[in-house]
C-alpha cells in the first residue's frame, strides 16, 4: 500500500503529542501500536523528525507519513497494513534523544539528524554489527558501562554470533590487562550479560528466548545494581 491508499482515514488515527514530555516516549508509543489491528493508525507530533520511530513501527508492520507543518513541529502518520512483531523483537532506540527538544529544539533535531546518519546510512562502509561493537570497546574505555550494555544487547538481538562477543572480551583482556579485566570487566553486569548468552546457547536455547532473559535480567539495569537491575 501506499500513503494516498489510506491518507482520507488518517483523521481517526490516535494522536500523540510528546513534544516537551521531559521522559521516554518510544515505549508508550510501542505499546499503543503493538495494540493496534490492521486498518488502525497512530499519529505522533513531535519537535523533531521522529525517523528512530520508522524503523520500529515498519517491524510491526505499518506505513508511515510524515509532514513538517511548522517549525520545530512534526507530525507523523502511522499506519498499520498487516500485524506483525512484538514488543520482544523490537531493537532499543537512543531514548536519550528525548532530551535534546528539552534544551532546544533545533538540537533535538540535529541529535536525530547525526543518530540517523551515523547508524541509518547507507553510505556507512562496516556493517550494523561491526559499529555496535565498535561503540561497545569505546564505551567500555570511557567507563560507559550503560552505554556499552545497551550495544550488545542491540548487536544480540541483532543477530551477532556470540563468537565476535568472545574476540571482544578478549580484546579487553589483552588491551587494558589481566588485572583490570579480573577486578572491573569480569564482575560487571555486561559480563554476566555475555556469560548468560553462552550459557543458555549451550544449553540450546532458541536466540529469542535469550533475547528475552537478556531484556528482563539487564535491560533496565542501573550501575550499581546486581544483574537482576537489567541493563548497563
Amino acid at each position: 500500500m501506499s500513503y494516498t491508499d489510506w491518507k482520507d482515514k488518517k483523521d481517526t488515527f490516535k494522536k500523540m503529542d510528546v513534544r516537551g514530555i521531559a521522559s521516554n516516549f518510544l515505549p508508550g508509543v510501542k505499546k499503543q501500536a503493538v495494540s493496534l489491528s490492521a486498518g488502525e493508525g497512530i499519529e505522533v507530533i513531535q519537535s523533531f523528525e521522529p525517523i528512530p520511530l520508522y524503523d520500529l513501527m515498519e517491524r510491526l508492520g505499518y506505513e508511515h507519513h510524515t509532514e513538517q507543518t511548522a517549525d520545530h513541529e512534526y507530525h507523523a502518520w502511522f499506519y498499520r497494513t498487516e500485524v506483525k512483531g512484538s514488543l520482544d523483537e523490537l531493537p532499543e532506540r537512543p531514548a536519550v534523544i528525548t532530551n535534546y527538544p528539552l534544551i532546544d529544539e533545533s538540537l533535538g533535531e540535529l541529535a536525530v539528524e547525526f543518530w540517523d546518519l551515523t547508524w541509518n546510512d547507507r553510505n556507512r562502509f562496516l556493517d550494523y554489527n561491526t559499529r555496535l561493537l565498535l561503540s561497545l570497546a569505546n564505551a567500555v574505555g570511557a567507563g560507559r558501562k550503560r552505554q556499552a550494555m545497551r550495544e550488545l544487547l542491540k548487536a544480540y538481538a541483532n543477530g551477532l554470533d556470540s563468537r565476535a562477543l568472545d574476540d571482544v572480551f578478549e580484546q579487553f583482556a589483552w588491551n587494558m590487562g589481566i588485572g583490570y579485566f579480573s577486578s572491573e570487566i569480569a564482575p560487571s553486569p555486561l559480563f554476566q550479560a555475555y556469560k548468560t548468552i553462552k550459557q543458555m546457547e549451550k544449553q540450546g536455547k532458541s536466540r529469542e528466548e535469550i533475547n528475552k532473559t537478556l531484556k528482563a535480567k539487564f535491560a533496565d539495569h542501573k550501575p550499581g545494581e546486581g544483574p537482576q537491575g537489567g541493563g548497563c
